[in-house]
């Protein structure tokens, strides 16, 4: 099992998401990291953490991907964190992506949690996603 499937996957979900123009708006730009520059304003997406196991077969080598993508937002309440968490899940639940030398078998949601940060100055929207991933 490689690992650079996780590679693989971020950056075709960086495509689906950057190229989702109501995405955009809500967000202000294409804010979109692996972490976000020291300066960056909320509302933004982070890609956060991820866990990897085989899901190996007779036939194929795979894997079975368990992520999350953080909401981040500035505003009181979460309110923008949700309507952004759901957008987000409206364009990854089931979606069709193309990866780089892997096949997506699935991409399903899971999990919704929010969260206060920095004493309350930020709301955080975690969104856990499971995909499964076999080398082509």
């Amino acid at each position: 099992m490689s690992t650079s499937s996780v590679l693989a996957l971020r950056k075709a979900i960086h495509v689906k998401l950057a190229g989702a123009s109501a995405l955009v708006a809500e967000l202000g730009g294409t804010k979109i990291f692996d972490e976000a520059p020291r300066n960056a304003d909320p509302p933004y997406l982070i890609f956060a953490d991820v866990q990897v196991r085989d899901w190996s077969s007779s036939l194929s080598r795979g894997a079975e991907h368990l992520f999350v993508i953080a909401v981040w937002s500035a505003e009181r309440g979460t309110r923008e964190a949700i309507e952004i968490g759901n957008s987000v899940i409206d364009l990854l639940d089931d979606a069709l992506l193309d990866l780089d030398d892997y096949r997506l078998i699935n991409l399903r949601f899971v999990q919704f949690e929010t969260k206060r940060e920095a004493n309350g100055r930020f709301a955080r929207v975690n969104l856990r996603f499971r995909a499964t991933t076999e080398e082509i």
